[in-house]
C-alpha cells in the first residue's frame, strides 16, 4: 500500500498539464480556462450572486471574490442587482460576451482535439472514474 502511486498527486499533475494546455489555447483572447469557466458560468446563470456563483463552481467565497474581481478590472463583467438585494451579484459585460465568443471556439478545438488524444471510450471512462471522486 505505502508503494503505490498516490492518486491525488496523479489527478494533479494531470490536472495542471490539462490547465495549461487550455491555458494556451485561450492565450489569444486574453484569459485562462478559470476565467474561461467563471465567465461561462456567469453567462449561464448571471445576473447572478455570488454565493449561488461560488456553490456553481465550488469555490471559496474569497477565491471566488478575487477572481470575479480580477475579470471586473478587465471589464468582463460588472456587479448587477441580486434577486436579494443583501447578496452581491455579477453579470457579463459586453466585452465579457465578446471575449467569451471569442474564447469559445478555442476551447471546443481544445476538447475535440484532447477526445481525440484519448478516444471516446477513454474520455467516458475518464469523465466516469473522476465522477466518481
Amino acid at each position: 500500500m505505502l508503494n503505490d502511486p498516490c492518486i491525488c498527486i496523479a489527478v494533479r499533475k494531470a490536472s495542471r498539464r490539462l490547465t495549461a494546455r487550455y491555458d494556451e489555447a485561450l492565450a489569444p483572447v486574453g484569459i485562462n480556462l478559470a476565467q474561461f469557466s467563471l465567465l461561462r458560468n456567469i453567462r449561464r446563470h448571471g445576473p447572478v450572486s455570488l454565493t449561488r456563483l461560488g456553490e456553481l463552481t465550488e469555490l471559496d467565497r474569497s477565491t471566488l471574490g478575487r477572481n470575479v474581481r480580477v475579470l471586473e478590472r478587465m471589464n468582463l463583467c460588472a456587479p448587477a442587482v441580486a434577486d436579494d438585494k443583501r447578496e452581491a451579484a455579477v453579470a457579463l459585460s459586453e466585452d465579457g460576451r465578446r471575449v467569451l465568443a471569442a474564447a469559445e471556439p478555442l476551447w471546443a478545438a481544445t476538447q475535440t482535439e484532447l477526445r481525440a488524444r484519448i478516444g471516446s471510450v477513454g474520455a467516458a471512462q475518464l469523465e466516469a472514474l473522476l465522477g466518481a471522486l
